[in-house]
């Protein structure tokens, strides 16, 4: 992984620089496994299937406390915005905080994304298109 690619990277998520799709192909061919992104600390954290680990701030103004509760339906909406309408990264992560999101981590080979609430609830949303069996 080169860390100054992945820094830019989640620069450009932020700035919205890119389409998510490509920065996701961009990641991937960087070898990240999978990424975390964490309201609490204000960074995202990538880890490469090497072991190697990069740290880049999440360097968006004005987000909101993160809320007590984790709401299922109000973070799904968040998420349909984002895959549908090509929601911005700063909005949707305002959203996300609203609905009581604290971390969330996305695996890229797992095609999906495990959401975290201050209470230990999780919502995990797949990938659109992807394969997976029923839990």
């Amino acid at each position: 992984m080169n860390a100054n690619t992945i820094c830019e990277l989640a620069r450009l998520t932020i700035s919205g620089g890119l389409p998510f799709p490509e920065i996701v192909g961009r990641l991937i061919a960087e070898g990240v496994e999978y990424y975390h992104v964490d309201y609490v600390r204000l960074q995202f954290a990538f880890y490469g299937a090497d072991g190697g680990v990069v740290v880049a701030p999440l360097t968006i103004e004005g987000l909101p406390e993160v809320a007590s509760q984790l709401d299922g339906p109000q973070l799904r909406a968040a998420i349909l915005d984002s895959q549908q309408n090509s929601q911005p990264f700063f909005r949707f992560s305002e959203r996300a905080m609203e609905a009581g999101v604290q971390a969330y981590y996305v695996f890229l080979r797992g095609k999906r994304v495990s959401y975290l609430g201050r209470n230990g609830d999780c919502h995990v949303e797949w990938f659109p298109g992807a394969q997976h069996k029923d839990e």
